[in-house]
């Protein structure tokens, strides 16, 4: 793991004024734990490749540990008013707000986006906070009709028990928030694996718990690296302790976590992938069309499950669409998201940046036509593409099947409504949709 020496620098390096904010061990049962043998695994910029941090890789064992500590903390908790546990969480929305900035920051360092999507991120992620504090009081039952007149029937709500949290890296902070603000909500106990290319965000909240005063064991943080991930994901489905998953991911990583959980019948909810249809008609207001499809299409470079990723435009429009788009996209600015002026950075890894490549060659192959960028932009990184706009996408092209996460703008001319319609339901994924 980093040294104090070595946080004090990251924190001198980076602007972070609340150097306690950053944290390199699993928090476990309120304590920061340091294995007897500490293995780690690297944080890394994604838009210069450079190391920034190394984070305890934390051990199966540990893990383990930290379910039955969340079990027992549940015990008690459970048993606690809903006004208690809103409490809570609004000591801990007042403390991200005071220190949303630092936070902004640790986002864009290990994830990459640019700094203003970070501060709305922050922003975003703790407004979970101050909605369940409000309604963590209002977990009420009902009142029932009997039809025998001497039973009255009453329902009431309980937690379900400890809650296992698989978050992903592309809204490091939010996913957790808006996951562990309800769990905390219901009386409920958490243990959470951030993603590993993000910790450093998810483990700045982990400390801010701790100082709104979150009893041991109800917050539990288990940063673990890609390969130990597979094993922990298997143990949160398979114990008998947890009582619900919450994952939010890739459709291959939630079928694989829904089959593992079925020797336990676990409640599960998943935020799975999605292949949104963006479609614009021949009356849309085309500036409107234009920047709409923009900030879907585009946001956080295209790394989101709710980017629209096919755009199917009508014929009467299509040309003024195309060139407009195009126009638009060139101004943008790609580079770290720290600098200046800066839109959009880079993506996660290099399995992201290959995807965006093969689908760009799929369909320039089938017939579609690079009307901006089309091509990794070196020149800033490894791990950046540059925004990529195709026009004349053929429908027989990967990108209308599968999910792209990454700056590629398909566009794809239709002629009637039906038509568009089922076209754009032509697809597994049903995450999001949007016309204009």
């Amino acid at each position: 793991m980093s040294t104090a020496a070595e946080i004090k620098a990251f924190a001198t390096k980076y602007g972070i004024k609340n150097v306690n904010l950053i944290q390199t061990k699993p928090l476990i049962n309120g304590k920061w734990v340091t294995p007897a043998k500490a293995e780690t695994f690297a944080v890394d910029d994604p838009a210069t490749g450079d190391h920034l941090l190394h984070v305890i890789n934390t051990p199966v064992d540990l893990v383990e540990q930290s379910i039955k500590d969340a079990k027992v903390a549940f015990d008690s908790f459970k048993k606690t008013t809903g006004r208690y546990r809103g409490g809570l969480l609004k000591k801990l929305h007042a403390l991200m707000v005071e220190n949303e900035e630092d936070l902004a920051k640790l986002c864009t360092i290990e994830n990459g986006k640019a700094l203003p999507d970070s501060r709305g991120e922050i922003k975003y992620g703790y407004s979970f906070f101050e909605w369940f504090s409000e309604e963590a009081p209002r977990i009420n039952g009902d009142n029932i009709s009997s039809a025998d007149a001497n039973r009255r029937i009453l329902t009431y709500k309980q937690p379900v028990g400890v809650v296992g949290i698989l978050t992903p890296w592309n809204f490091p902070t939010a996913m957790i928030t808006r996951k562990m603000g309800a769990a905390i909500a219901a009386g409920c106990t958490a243990v959470v694996k951030p993603a590993t290319e993000t910790p450093l965000s998810a483990l700045a909240i982990g400390y801010l718990a701790q100082q709104a005063g979150f009893p041991p064991g109800v917050f539990n943080l288990l940063p673990v690296d890609n390969e130990r991930t597979k094993a922990v994901g298997s143990l949160f489905c398979e114990s008998k302790l947890i009582k619900k998953v919450s994952f939010t991911g890739s459709t291959g990583v939630g079928k694989l976590l829904m089959g593992q959980s079925a020797s336990t019948l676990k409640k599960l909810s998943f935020e799975l992938g999605g292949n949104a249809p963006f479609i614009v008609f021949d009356d849309a207001d085309l500036e409107k069309a234009v920047d709409g499809a923009i900030a879907s299409k585009l946001r956080q470079s295209g790394q989101t499950c709710v980017c629209a990723n096919r755009l199917y435009i009508q014929e009467g429009i299509y040309d003024k669409f195309a060139k407009l788009i195009t126009e638009k996209v060139s101004k943008l600015k790609q580079g770290h998201g720290l600098e200046e002026g800066v839109t959009h950075g880079p993506l996660i890894h290099e399995r992201a940046v290959e995807k965006v490549k093969s689908q760009i060659k799929d369909a320039v192959d089938k017939g579609a036509k690079v009307l901006f960028g089309g091509k990794p932009a070196t020149n800033l990184g490894p791990l950046f593409h540059q925004l990529t706009v195709l026009g004349d996408v053929p429908r027989n092209a990967i990108v209308n099947t599968d999910e792209t996460f990454g700056p590629l703008v398909p566009l794809i001319k239709f002629k009637t409504e039906e038509e568009v319609i089922e076209l754009a339901n032509n697809t597994d994924f049903e995450c999001w949709y949007g016309w204009c």
